[in-house]
């Protein structure tokens, strides 16, 4: 089977394209922009690989795009490429809305022109899933879990750029029957997670001594998937989901952000002591997001139901070796470092 996976170079997409190759011994073509948070050094132990195959280049380029798949004739697309990180759509809405809408839109034209050109079992063994996330549904309350008929609310330009890509992909495979899969998951964290999210942050900032912040009250409530699970879901959905379904990937793991980022203080207590002191007495509270979403939970039932699937590793046990992991691996982050990156805080746009 060979794939063409769109932002495989990034954190998510990375896990899924060392799966697939790795575990399931599929051949990839990975698509990548190489924007800021797409790191070839994210896929080093395949370098020389024959069953992998790099491609630089944008979804948003029709040709590319067109050209690809002619030469590699995929039997499926897993698209992942998207601006992804909320504080930054704050900032700057319009670049989500053109990869995240547009980039869609041309890579959904695109496949379906390859598609109604494949015959027989081709044709029919084709599939384009699209990887979104929970935040087009809004926030909840203390109780309650989304579900893959809840309706979808976005709050911010990312969730926003997110939910009108879902509704394309929806377009197109009830418009011209192209088979279709989504997946909406939960909040990812694990490897190779770009340094701008809450469990990078929390690390990199502990271990330079530099405060832990926090937004609000740290009262904001998150499940928790593990990338590694996430990947072997998205396969999994790829392999026995029914076009036109959307299936719902949560890890069955709720924290508090406050409670969440004590938890990786105390494992950093034990693996790297500060020479006075415990790691949470630099906890800091911050200036909240804008339009700060309550609470997420992902009623992940369907997928487990349905195909068989669900998370396999704890929030302890994911915390743990994620700590363990960025640890172990100073230079890749500290790469990231080099090009200027500072970890600076993003997303302080307020309403007017």
């Amino acid at each position: 089977m060979k794939l063409l996976v769109t932002g495989g170079s990034g954190f998510i997409g990375s896990a899924l394209v060392r799966k697939a190759v790795l575990e399931r011994g599929l051949t990839v073509i990975n698509l990548d922009a190489l924007t800021y948070a797409g790191n070839p050094a994210n896929l080093t132990d395949l370098e020389g690989d024959p069953r992998y195959i790099f491609q630089h280049g944008d979804i948003g380029d029709e040709a590319l795009v067109r050209e690809l798949l002619a030469r590699h004739q995929p039997d499926a697309i897993m698209h992942l490429a998207a601006e992804s990180h909320v504080d930054r759509s704050i900032d700057g809405p319009l670049a989500f809305i053109d990869t995240n809408v547009r980039g869609t839109g041309v890579l959904l034209h695109t496949a379906r022109e390859y598609w109604q050109g494949l015959g027989g079992e081709a044709k029919a063994a084709f599939r384009f899933h699209h990887i979104s996330t929970d935040e087009v549904y809004g926030t909840l309350g203390v109780e309650g879990l989304f579900t893959e008929e809840t309706p979808y609310k976005p709050n911010s330009p990312y969730a926003a750029s997110k939910a009108s890509s879902d509704m394309l992909v929806r377009a197109w495979g009830e418009t011209y029957g192209l088979p279709v899969l989504i997946s909406n998951c939960s909040n990812n964290y694990g490897p190779r997670q770009y340094p701008e999210k809450l469990i990078p942050v929390v690390i990199l900032k502990a271990l330079a001594g530099q405060p832990i912040p926090v937004y609000g009250k740290g009262e904001n409530v998150r499940d928790w998937l593990h990338v590694e699970d996430h990947a072997e879901a998205l396969l999994t959905i790829l392999e026995r989901g029914k076009p036109g379904e959307t299936y719902n990937v949560g890890g069955n793991a709720e924290a508090r952000n406050i409670d969440l980022v004590r938890a990786i203080c105390s494992v950093l207590d034990e693996v790297r002591p500060r020479e006075a002191g415990g790691y949470a007495e630099m906890i800091s509270f911050v200036t909240d997001r804008p339009g700060h979403d309550f609470r997420y939970a992902i009623d992940a039932s369907k997928i487990k139901l349905e195909l068989g699937w669900e998370p396999s590793m704890t929030l302890e046990q994911g915390l743990r070796a994620t700590v363990h992991w960025y640890l172990d691996n100073e230079p890749w982050w500290r790469a990231i470092q080099q090009t200027g990156y500072r970890q600076e805080r993003l997303g302080l746009e307020t309403k007017s």
